[in-house]
């Protein structure tokens, strides 16, 4: 007597790149309105990872805003600038 086993070949989900949202630190906008920008552009962030962010950037020269896909990666980017503060995406691989 033989016994036939059914195996289904198993899915494998790739996931979508990830990519850093990057806050350079500058010496023109206040401390103040770079912690407002930050949570009025990225909605999930609380005030005090915005301070963290901004402390971040301002001793190290980057602060690490967000990690997510492209495509949001680059919305958040664009509108860090647009309200004039300096920003950049990277790959997070």
């Amino acid at each position: 007597m033989s016994v036939e086993i059914l195996v289904k070949p198993s899915t494998v989900r790739k996931l979508a790149p990830r990519y850093r949202v990057l806050l350079h630190n500058d010496d023109f906008n206040p401390m103040e309105y770079v912690v407002q920008t930050l949570m009025q552009t990225v909605p999930s962030l609380t005030q005090p990872q915005a301070v963290n962010i901004m402390m971040e950037a301002h001793t190290n020269g980057l602060g690490l805003v967000i990690v997510c896909a492209l495509e949001h990666a680059e919305f958040y980017c664009e509108t860090l600038n647009n309200h004039g503060l300096s920003s950049s995406i990277e790959s997070d691989s």
